[in-house]
């Protein structure tokens, strides 16, 4: 469980680094689902032989799954004490850099861009960056928007 830290701390995280999770792996078995979930079938990401005759050379995650997995990521980030509920808000850009490829493994690089305090919410703003291990260009980078309601005595 991620460690808990009070408002004046998560706004003390503005323009700073907010944490990086660990490496999760990527195999078929995820992938596969995935797909199966989403009805999203593209033989690149569930036919290993197909795939292999492309220029990736084998099966990829979807993009929205590399994407979805920042939800696992960003629990082992630093919470915000006192919250009764947390949502997503949306994003400002995403945008999908490079492929990751079954059996690969990613890990989120949080910024904590900024944090806006409202009364009975906060509304946090985060650069995301998903690194594949052993790969110089990322995953995907984002700019990942997210609200955490606040207890009533908070």
């Amino acid at each position: 469980m991620a460690e808990k830290i009070t408002l004046e701390e998560l706004k003390a995280l503005a323009g700073k680094h907010y944490g990086t999770s660990d490496w999760i792996k990527i195999d078929q078995k995820r992938i596969d689902a995935f797909a199966e979930c989403t009805n999203d079938w593209q033989f690149i990401h569930i036919d290993p032989e197909k795939a292999a005759q492309t220029p990736f050379g084998g099966t990829i995650a979807h993009g929205f799954l590399t994407l979805s997995m920042l939800s696992a990521m960003v629990y082992q980030m630093p919470a915000l004490e006192k919250v009764a509920m947390g949502v997503n808000y949306g994003f400002e850009k995403v945008r999908f850099v490079s492929p990751v490829r079954a059996g690969a493994r990613i890990r989120g690089v949080f910024g904590m861009k900024t944090v806006d305090v409202q009364p009975g919410f906060v509304t946090i703003v985060m650069d995301v960056t998903v690194e594949i291990e052993g790969q110089e260009k990322p995953a995907l980078v984002a700019e990942w928007i997210g609200r955490r309601y606040l207890e009533e005595s908070a």
